[in-house]
């Protein structure tokens, strides 16, 4: 539940980092004016400006690592000022560290000024937002209206504690309940769910019904897949918790998502930046080589340098996905003449010494060369560096239930399972891998497999 309070905290990250430097400057002007200390000669220049870059680098790093940006924790106002109390004074100490080594001559009693004046803007930056949000609430506008499923003792504890724990910002509608519940404001029945949410503009859905009511969790969740709401389990639904999870504590109740975004937040905003850079960055320094590789296509083959398919890419939006093209024009509609069929009955489409495959192309496809115009596809937003393979409509439309959970997340150029083995995997074991990128993803993962994937381009091995 707390997910929502995520694009307050990356408007924080980015106000927080940008007073930081403020109150840096400030600081360095308030050594100048203020006569204490040794007295500074005003000719000499402001602060260095790598110092200010120092910062930049020092802050949110500290402060993501010590939980200041963790969007799981309760936004108490009183909390939220206990771990500032925590942090700026590390990072602080950080940066005075970082000066010794490399800046000796700023001053000590400007580093004190800037300590002051961090915490006091950090600090009132969070007495402002929590005096908007109270006065959203007065207008009764919420960040999150809540619907509980089931009118029992579990409903009225969640209740409860969504009062005495997440009070600013968040407020439960009603209950849905086949039954009647005294004292408890019941809004519909477990059938008339989908026209509830609808109908009071409901953001969060908890379910707390009984173990021995699971087909109706069940129904209930697959009845508000295509709305907009974030639906929640108290638990012991745990066979559902596979669909898109994470668990999360209300005041000790234990909560499972079940609708959940896997990638988002600062995660997501990292990512992306991470994938712009590095895309941006390989187009300017491969450009010559596509060039070349453009030409040998042309002269190895009548047909288009590029080859462009539609791919089904995050959430089962299509998009068209660009390489260059290693087989003789057509070989899309020969495609069923090369596809084998395993011993399970599952169709192979992807084999070894395909005989559509041109001869650049089979140098191409050896190397990963091929897949060099996919970065356009990440510069664009509809592919990632590192993610799951992005497939072809017709193989996704015969995906098993737990096979969709690909979509997930973007689709990339390279992955975990083609570091593991690519093409000489089945696709049953492609799939668990990639699920397990799913399951563990950070942006040190993706480093690694992009680091991976160096060493699985040389040796070649199952790249055809």
């Amino acid at each position: 539940m707390l997910r929502k309070f995520e694009g307050i905290i990356a408007l924080l990250f980015v106000v927080d980092l940008f007073l930081t430097e403020v109150a840096l400057y400030l600081s360095d002007v308030a050594r100048r004016c203020i006569p204490l200390g040794k007295a500074i000669d005003p000719t000499k220049s402001f602060l260095n400006p790598y110092i200010y870059l120092l910062v930049a680098l020092i802050w949110p790093l500290l402060f993501r690592a010590l939980g200041v940006y963790d969007a799981k924790r309760a936004p108490s106002l009183r909390e939220e000022l206990k771990m500032l109390m925590v942090a700026v004074p590390t990072a602080v100490f950080v940066f005075a560290g970082s000066l010794y080594l490399s800046f000796r001559d700023v001053s000590r009693l400007l580093v004190f000024y800037f300590f002051i004046l961090d915490l006091a803007f950090l600090s009132s930056l969070r007495l402002v937002v929590g005096g908007i949000l109270r006065a959203l609430q007065a207008r009764g506008r919420y960040l999150s209206r809540v619907l509980i499923v089931g009118a029992n003792e579990m409903g009225a504890a969640v209740a409860g504690a969504i009062d005495s724990h997440l009070g600013l910002g968040f407020t439960w509608q009603g209950f849905v309940d086949d039954e009647e519940a005294p004292g408890l404001p019941i809004l519909g029945k477990i059938a008339d769910i989908a026209e509830i949410v609808t109908r009071h503009n409901i953001d969060e859905v908890i379910i707390a019904l009984p173990s021995a009511a699971y087909q109706t969790v069940e129904r209930v969740v697959y009845e508000l897949q295509d709305l907009p709401v974030r639906i929640r389990i108290v638990p012991d639904f745990l066979k559902l918790a596979v669909l898109r999870s994470s668990v999360e504590s209300l005041a000790g109740i234990p909560l499972i998502g079940v609708h959940e975004p896997v990638i988002d937040g600062l995660d997501r905003l990292a990512k992306r930046t991470f994938d712009v850079v590095v895309s941006a960055v390989g187009l300017l320094l491969a450009w010559p080589l596509m060039l070349l590789i453009a030409l040998a296509i042309k002269l190895d083959s009548p047909g288009p340098v590029i080859f462009k398919q539609q791919r089904v890419g995050e959430n089962g939006r299509l998009f068209w996905m660009y390489k260059f093209r290693t087989m003789v024009c057509g070989a899309e509609e020969a495609q069923s003449a090369v596809a084998v069929k395993r011993e399970d009955g599952k169709i192979v489409y992807k084999v070894r010494d395909d005989p559509r495959v041109t001869r650049v192309g089979r140098i191409l496809r050896r190397t990963s060369l091929d897949e060099l115009p996919q970065l356009f596809n990440v510069l664009k937003g509809e592919m990632s560096l590192v993610g799951p393979r992005p497939e072809q409509v017709f193989i996704v439309e015969q995906y098993e239930p737990w096979q969709r959970r690909r979509l997930t997340v973007p689709p990339g150029i390279t992955g975990w399972w083609q570091v593991s083995g690519r093409s000489d995997l089945p696709m049953h074991l492609n799939t668990q891998y990639d699920l397990f990128y799913i399951r563990n993803y950070s942006l040190l993962l993706d480093l690694k497999i992009l680091w991976k994937t160096v060493g699985a381009v040389i040796k070649g091995k199952g790249a055809y």
